[in-house]
């Protein structure tokens, strides 16, 4: 094989149609738009537009609620903190809080408080201080011998 004999593939690279350039395109004339009305022409935005009567969204009545002051925690799953201990970035013999956990890189934000959920094995045995958990992940850690203590939400992380 020589340089000037490489070709692609048949089919590997196909043209680009050229709308509206000439009835030898396939897309001459009026370029596959059809005849007169708004969608012939450019600029149209038509979505959600229902011809003047009330469009569905503002037909169906609202729902729902954000309450806007709510906490947002920074969820860490005991497999990750697991994975930590056995990489050496969490030392399992001293007591482990929240900013433990985020200077080891497990979360990025502290946020409202750190909660922990019991996805993924744990073995080590923990000291862990932080602001949530589940019930599971509770008793997930007493039976690896360590113990889980909860405190109050972080106040000041919101300020």
């Amino acid at each position: 094989m020589k340089l000037h004999e490489l070709r692609d593939n048949e089919g590997a690279a196909r043209k680009k149609k050229r709308v509206a350039r000439g009835p030898g395109s396939g897309k001459g004339k009026m370029g596959g738009r059809g005849i007169k009305g708004q969608k012939s022409r450019s600029g149209v935005a038509l979505n959600g537009y229902e011809g003047g009567q009330m469009p569905l969204y503002r037909r169906l009545p609202k729902r729902g609620f954000t309450k806007p002051n709510r906490k947002e925690y920074a969820v860490v799953n005991l497999g990750l903190i697991q994975k930590f201990v056995d990489a050496g970035k969490l030392d399992a013999s001293n007591a482990i809080d929240e900013a433990a956990l985020v200077a080891a890189g497990l979360t990025s934000h502290l946020r409202d408080g750190i909660r922990v959920l019991a996805k993924g094995e744990i073995t080590a045995k923990l000291n862990l201080t932080v602001s949530g958990a589940s019930k599971s992940a509770v008793e997930a850690v007493e039976k690896a011998g360590g113990t889980l203590t909860l405190t109050s939400p972080v106040a000041a992380a919101a300020e």
